[in-house]
Protein backbone atom coordinates (compact mmCIF):
# COMPACT_ATOMS: atom_id res chain seq x y z
CA UNK A 1 0.00 0.00 0.00
CA UNK A 2 1.34 3.37 -0.72
CA UNK A 3 2.58 5.75 1.65
CA UNK A 4 -0.06 8.79 2.07
CA UNK A 5 1.38 12.15 1.74
CA UNK A 6 1.68 14.30 4.66
CA UNK A 7 -1.88 16.05 3.79
CA UNK A 8 -1.97 17.98 7.37
CA UNK A 9 -1.93 21.72 6.92
CA UNK A 10 -3.35 23.98 8.89
CA UNK A 11 -5.82 26.07 8.07
CA UNK A 12 -5.81 28.17 10.45
CA UNK A 13 -3.87 31.74 10.37
CA UNK A 14 -2.00 33.19 12.85
CA UNK A 15 -3.80 36.81 12.79
CA UNK A 16 -4.89 35.86 16.33
CA UNK A 17 -1.56 36.58 17.95
CA UNK A 18 -2.63 39.73 18.88
CA UNK A 19 -5.87 38.55 20.88
CA UNK A 20 -3.97 35.36 22.28
CA UNK A 21 -1.60 37.74 23.76
CA UNK A 22 -4.40 39.66 25.58
CA UNK A 23 -5.90 36.32 26.53
CA UNK A 24 -2.51 34.95 27.91
CA UNK A 25 -2.14 38.55 29.56
CA UNK A 26 -5.05 38.46 31.32
CA UNK A 27 -4.82 34.77 32.41
CA UNK A 28 -1.64 35.30 33.86
CA UNK A 29 -2.70 38.13 35.77
CA UNK A 30 -5.73 36.27 37.18
CA UNK A 31 -3.32 33.85 39.01
CA UNK A 32 -2.53 33.68 42.41
CA UNK A 33 0.33 32.27 44.61
CA UNK A 34 -0.61 30.59 47.40
CA UNK A 35 3.27 29.81 48.48
CA UNK A 36 2.88 26.22 47.42
CA UNK A 37 5.41 24.79 45.15
CA UNK A 38 4.54 23.06 41.61
CA UNK A 39 5.40 19.51 41.27
CA UNK A 40 8.51 20.61 38.81
CA UNK A 41 9.36 23.12 41.83
CA UNK A 42 9.13 20.15 44.05
CA UNK A 43 11.40 18.26 42.14
CA UNK A 44 14.05 21.17 42.07
CA UNK A 45 13.03 22.00 39.14
CA UNK A 46 11.77 25.48 37.59
CA UNK A 47 8.72 25.62 35.62
CA UNK A 48 9.78 27.23 32.23
CA UNK A 49 8.27 29.99 30.76
CA UNK A 50 7.30 30.03 27.14
CA UNK A 51 10.62 31.12 26.17
CA UNK A 52 12.60 29.61 28.62
CA UNK A 53 15.94 28.03 27.93
CA UNK A 54 15.45 28.65 24.20
CA UNK A 55 19.08 29.17 22.92
CA UNK A 56 18.14 28.57 19.16
CA UNK A 57 18.01 31.44 16.78
CA UNK A 58 14.52 31.45 15.56
CA UNK A 59 11.63 33.37 17.60
CA UNK A 60 9.26 32.34 19.96
CA UNK A 61 5.82 33.09 19.80
CA UNK A 62 4.46 34.30 23.46
CA UNK A 63 0.85 33.87 22.00
CA UNK A 64 1.25 30.97 20.96
CA UNK A 65 -2.03 28.11 21.27
CA UNK A 66 0.50 26.01 24.07
CA UNK A 67 1.47 29.05 25.71
CA UNK A 68 -2.45 30.41 25.85
CA UNK A 69 -3.34 26.86 27.35
CA UNK A 70 -0.35 26.81 29.79
CA UNK A 71 -1.97 29.52 31.16
CA UNK A 72 -5.54 28.57 31.42
CA UNK A 73 -4.75 25.48 32.95
CA UNK A 74 -2.22 27.15 35.73
CA UNK A 75 -5.63 29.27 36.59
CA UNK A 76 -7.24 26.21 36.93
CA UNK A 77 -5.20 24.59 39.38
CA UNK A 78 -3.71 21.88 36.83
CA UNK A 79 -0.29 23.29 37.27
CA UNK A 80 1.56 19.88 36.23
CA UNK A 81 0.09 20.09 32.84
CA UNK A 82 0.45 23.21 32.47
CA UNK A 83 3.87 22.42 33.27
CA UNK A 84 4.11 19.71 30.33
CA UNK A 85 2.52 21.95 27.89
CA UNK A 86 5.42 24.54 28.22
CA UNK A 87 7.46 22.23 26.97
CA UNK A 88 5.87 22.54 23.80
CA UNK A 89 5.18 26.70 24.34
CA UNK A 90 8.69 27.76 25.08
CA UNK A 91 10.17 26.53 21.84
CA UNK A 92 10.07 28.28 18.42
CA UNK A 93 7.33 26.74 16.01
CA UNK A 94 6.48 27.68 12.11
CA UNK A 95 3.92 30.28 11.85
CA UNK A 96 1.57 29.62 8.57
CA UNK A 97 0.58 32.61 7.01
CA UNK A 98 -2.98 33.50 6.08
CA UNK A 99 -4.69 32.41 2.86
CA UNK A 100 -6.18 35.96 2.37
CA UNK A 101 -3.82 38.94 3.22
CA UNK A 102 -0.74 38.13 5.02
CA UNK A 103 1.24 41.15 5.28
CA UNK A 104 -0.15 42.28 8.53
CA UNK A 105 0.66 39.13 10.65
CA UNK A 106 4.03 39.07 9.26
CA UNK A 107 4.89 42.42 9.74
CA UNK A 108 3.55 42.09 13.31
CA UNK A 109 5.76 39.02 14.29
CA UNK A 110 8.34 40.73 12.34
CA UNK A 111 8.51 43.51 14.48
CA UNK A 112 8.62 41.11 17.80
CA UNK A 113 11.62 38.90 15.94
CA UNK A 114 13.56 42.11 15.14
CA UNK A 115 13.14 43.27 19.46
CA UNK A 116 14.38 39.68 20.25
CA UNK A 117 17.14 39.63 17.34
CA UNK A 118 15.62 36.75 16.40
CA UNK A 119 14.50 34.85 12.93
CA UNK A 120 10.73 33.64 12.02
CA UNK A 121 10.29 30.50 11.10
CA UNK A 122 7.62 31.20 8.29
CA UNK A 123 5.23 28.70 6.04
CA UNK A 124 3.99 29.64 2.71
CA UNK A 125 1.64 27.28 2.10
CA UNK A 126 -1.17 28.92 -0.56
CA UNK A 127 -0.68 26.95 -3.91
CA UNK A 128 -3.52 27.12 -6.15
CA UNK A 129 -5.34 23.49 -5.84
CA UNK A 130 -3.72 22.76 -2.28
CA UNK A 131 -3.77 19.45 -1.03
CA UNK A 132 -5.43 17.65 -3.89
CA UNK A 133 -8.90 18.67 -2.49
CA UNK A 134 -8.21 16.52 0.87
CA UNK A 135 -7.85 17.89 4.84
CA UNK A 136 -6.59 20.33 4.05
CA UNK A 137 -7.98 21.82 0.79
CA UNK A 138 -7.88 25.25 -0.51
CA UNK A 139 -5.62 27.50 -1.53
CA UNK A 140 -5.49 30.85 -3.94
CA UNK A 141 -7.98 30.75 -6.10
CA UNK A 142 -5.95 32.13 -9.13
CA UNK A 143 -2.02 32.14 -10.33
CA UNK A 144 -2.59 36.01 -10.35
CA UNK A 145 -3.92 36.24 -6.47
CA UNK A 146 -1.14 33.84 -5.54
CA UNK A 147 1.70 36.01 -7.30
CA UNK A 148 -0.32 39.32 -5.10
CA UNK A 149 -0.18 37.03 -1.83
CA UNK A 150 3.20 36.04 -2.14
CA UNK A 151 3.98 39.39 -2.91
CA UNK A 152 2.30 40.84 0.63
CA UNK A 153 3.92 37.95 2.29
CA UNK A 154 7.30 38.92 1.01
CA UNK A 155 6.67 42.80 2.03
CA UNK A 156 4.95 41.96 5.62
CA UNK A 157 8.49 40.22 5.77
CA UNK A 158 10.11 43.77 4.98
CA UNK A 159 14.00 43.38 6.07
CA UNK A 160 13.14 41.03 9.35
CA UNK A 161 15.07 37.77 9.58
CA UNK A 162 13.41 34.85 8.35
CA UNK A 163 13.37 31.28 6.99
CA UNK A 164 10.37 30.21 4.99
CA UNK A 165 9.52 26.74 4.27
CA UNK A 166 7.32 26.77 0.63
CA UNK A 167 4.71 25.24 -0.20
CA UNK A 168 4.33 21.82 1.93
CA UNK A 169 3.47 18.67 -0.48
CA UNK A 170 2.99 20.51 -4.05
CA UNK A 171 5.63 19.16 -5.41
CA UNK A 172 5.23 15.94 -3.42
CA UNK A 173 1.65 15.93 -5.20
CA UNK A 174 3.40 16.66 -8.73
CA UNK A 175 5.06 13.11 -8.05
CA UNK A 176 2.86 10.78 -6.63
CA UNK A 177 0.35 12.11 -9.55
CA UNK A 178 -2.19 13.32 -7.25
CA UNK A 179 -2.02 17.19 -8.86
CA UNK A 180 -3.62 16.53 -12.28
CA UNK A 181 -1.35 17.62 -15.27
CA UNK A 182 -2.90 20.50 -16.39
CA UNK A 183 -1.79 22.15 -12.87
CA UNK A 184 1.57 20.77 -13.14
CA UNK A 185 3.67 23.91 -15.41
CA UNK A 186 1.58 26.64 -13.45
CA UNK A 187 2.67 25.45 -10.64
CA UNK A 188 6.46 24.89 -11.75
CA UNK A 189 6.26 28.58 -12.69
CA UNK A 190 4.55 29.79 -9.43
CA UNK A 191 6.44 28.34 -6.80
CA UNK A 192 9.78 29.67 -8.56
CA UNK A 193 8.14 32.78 -8.87
CA UNK A 194 7.53 33.05 -4.92
CA UNK A 195 11.55 32.10 -4.35
CA UNK A 196 12.38 35.35 -6.82
CA UNK A 197 10.10 37.06 -4.71
CA UNK A 198 10.89 35.87 -1.36
CA UNK A 199 14.75 36.10 -1.61
CA UNK A 200 14.47 40.05 -2.78
CA UNK A 201 14.03 40.23 1.09
CA UNK A 202 17.32 41.09 2.20
CA UNK A 203 17.66 38.75 4.91
CA UNK A 204 15.09 36.01 4.33
CA UNK A 205 16.13 32.19 3.20
CA UNK A 206 13.56 29.90 1.18
CA UNK A 207 13.74 26.24 1.41
CA UNK A 208 11.86 24.47 -1.06
CA UNK A 209 9.33 21.16 0.72
CA UNK A 210 10.48 18.04 -1.07
CA UNK A 211 8.20 15.45 1.37
CA UNK A 212 9.29 12.65 3.19
CA UNK A 213 11.44 9.33 2.81
CA UNK A 214 8.28 7.15 3.26
CA UNK A 215 6.36 9.17 0.69
CA UNK A 216 8.36 9.01 -1.67
CA UNK A 217 10.96 6.49 -1.42
CA UNK A 218 12.91 7.54 -3.95
CA UNK A 219 14.93 10.53 -3.86
CA UNK A 220 15.71 11.00 -7.54
CA UNK A 221 11.95 11.38 -8.40
CA UNK A 222 12.04 14.70 -6.88
CA UNK A 223 14.95 15.87 -8.27
CA UNK A 224 13.59 17.30 -11.91
CA UNK A 225 10.42 18.55 -10.07
CA UNK A 226 12.70 20.46 -7.34
CA UNK A 227 14.89 21.69 -10.59
CA UNK A 228 12.35 22.90 -12.77
CA UNK A 229 10.55 25.04 -9.61
CA UNK A 230 13.63 26.98 -9.39
CA UNK A 231 15.37 25.50 -6.18
CA UNK A 232 18.72 26.13 -7.32
CA UNK A 233 17.92 29.62 -6.69
CA UNK A 234 16.14 28.74 -3.09
CA UNK A 235 18.81 28.10 0.29
CA UNK A 236 18.24 24.16 -0.35
CA UNK A 237 14.66 22.34 0.37
CA UNK A 238 12.65 21.06 3.64
CA UNK A 239 11.40 17.38 4.69
CA UNK A 240 9.52 16.14 7.07
CA UNK A 241 7.15 18.89 7.14
CA UNK A 242 3.99 17.97 9.73
CA UNK A 243 5.36 14.08 9.03
CA UNK A 244 6.81 11.61 11.53
CA UNK A 245 9.83 10.18 9.99
CA UNK A 246 13.02 9.96 12.22
CA UNK A 247 15.70 12.47 12.00
CA UNK A 248 18.11 9.79 10.93
CA UNK A 249 15.78 8.60 8.08
CA UNK A 250 15.38 12.20 6.77
CA UNK A 251 18.99 12.99 7.05
CA UNK A 252 19.48 10.08 5.05
CA UNK A 253 17.37 10.86 2.64
CA UNK A 254 18.59 14.19 2.52
CA UNK A 255 21.77 13.53 1.84
CA UNK A 256 20.65 11.02 -1.00
CA UNK A 257 18.59 14.42 -2.61
CA UNK A 258 21.51 16.87 -2.11
CA UNK A 259 24.34 15.00 -3.73
CA UNK A 260 21.82 14.77 -6.97
CA UNK A 261 21.18 18.30 -6.53
CA UNK A 262 24.72 19.06 -6.19
CA UNK A 263 25.53 19.56 -2.72
CA UNK A 264 21.53 21.36 -1.70
CA UNK A 265 21.11 22.22 1.94
CA UNK A 266 18.05 21.39 3.44
CA UNK A 267 15.95 21.74 6.86
CA UNK A 268 14.04 19.03 8.97
CA UNK A 269 10.84 19.39 10.85
CA UNK A 270 11.22 17.58 13.72
CA UNK A 271 8.31 18.86 15.70
CA UNK A 272 6.43 14.81 16.23
CA UNK A 273 9.16 12.95 15.09
CA UNK A 274 10.67 11.80 18.46
CA UNK A 275 8.92 8.46 18.64
CA UNK A 276 9.16 8.20 14.65
CA UNK A 277 6.27 6.80 12.49
CA UNK A 278 3.36 5.34 13.87
CA UNK A 279 3.77 1.25 13.05
CA UNK A 280 -0.13 0.83 12.11
CA UNK A 281 -0.56 -0.05 8.83
CA UNK A 282 -2.83 2.03 7.08
CA UNK A 283 -3.65 4.86 4.72
CA UNK A 284 -4.33 7.09 7.53
CA UNK A 285 -1.06 6.40 9.85
CA UNK A 286 -0.36 9.93 8.84
CA UNK A 287 -3.07 11.53 10.70
CA UNK A 288 -3.08 12.24 14.36
CA UNK A 289 -1.57 8.79 15.05
CA UNK A 290 -1.05 7.77 18.98
CA UNK A 291 1.64 7.61 20.70
CA UNK A 292 3.22 9.79 19.23
CA UNK A 293 6.24 12.41 20.50
CA UNK A 294 8.17 15.79 20.41
CA UNK A 295 11.36 16.08 18.50
CA UNK A 296 14.83 17.20 18.79
CA UNK A 297 14.08 21.19 19.48
CA UNK A 298 14.11 23.70 16.98
CA UNK A 299 18.29 24.52 16.26
CA UNK A 300 20.62 25.79 13.64
CA UNK A 301 23.05 23.79 15.48
CA UNK A 302 22.67 20.18 13.99
CA UNK A 303 26.05 18.79 13.75
CA UNK A 304 26.04 18.27 10.21
CA UNK A 305 26.81 20.71 7.19
CA UNK A 306 24.36 20.22 4.78
CA UNK A 307 21.27 20.15 7.30
CA UNK A 308 20.66 24.17 8.10
CA UNK A 309 17.91 23.76 10.71
CA UNK A 310 15.89 21.30 13.00
CA UNK A 311 13.02 22.88 13.06
CA UNK A 312 9.16 22.74 14.23
CA UNK A 313 7.46 23.47 11.10
CA UNK A 314 4.18 21.46 11.89
CA UNK A 315 2.63 23.70 15.37
CA UNK A 316 2.23 20.78 17.76
CA UNK A 317 -1.03 19.88 18.90
CA UNK A 318 -2.61 21.35 16.30
CA UNK A 319 -4.63 18.25 13.97
CA UNK A 320 -3.71 16.55 11.38
CA UNK A 321 -7.68 16.40 10.20
CA UNK A 322 -10.85 14.75 11.18
CA UNK A 323 -9.77 11.19 12.58
CA UNK A 324 -9.07 9.83 15.22
CA UNK A 325 -11.57 11.84 17.08
CA UNK A 326 -9.44 14.99 16.24
CA UNK A 327 -10.95 18.20 15.10
CA UNK A 328 -10.41 20.19 12.05
CA UNK A 329 -7.23 20.55 10.26
CA UNK A 330 -5.07 23.09 11.89
CA UNK A 331 -7.41 23.55 14.79
CA UNK A 332 -5.75 23.53 18.54
CA UNK A 333 -6.19 19.92 20.16
CA UNK A 334 -5.22 20.23 23.54
CA UNK A 335 -5.24 16.64 24.44
CA UNK A 336 -3.10 15.75 21.58
CA UNK A 337 -0.68 18.15 22.53
CA UNK A 338 -0.31 16.87 25.77
CA UNK A 339 0.17 13.34 24.85
CA UNK A 340 3.42 14.44 22.75
CA UNK A 341 4.55 16.61 25.01
CA UNK A 342 3.93 14.17 27.99
CA UNK A 343 6.48 11.73 25.44
CA UNK A 344 8.88 14.08 24.98
CA UNK A 345 12.45 13.90 26.72
CA UNK A 346 12.48 17.67 24.89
Amino acid sequence: MPVPSVRTRPARTFARTAAAALLLSALTAGCSDDGAPSPTEAAGQTAPSPTTGDTSPFWVDPASDAAVQAAQWEKEGRASDADVIRRIARHPQGMWAPGDYPRPAIAEAGVQARKADKTLVLVAYNIPHRDCGQHSAGGAHSADFYHQWIDAFATGIGDAKALVVLEPDALGHIVDGCTPEEYREERYTLIGSAIDRLKQQPNTKVYVDAGNPAWIPDASKLVEPLRRAGVERADGFSLNVSNFQTDEASSAYGKQLSRLLGGAHFVVDTSRNGAGPYSAAGADAWCNPPGRALGTAPTARTGDPLIDAYLWVKRPGESDGACRGGPAAGTWWADYALGLARNSRT
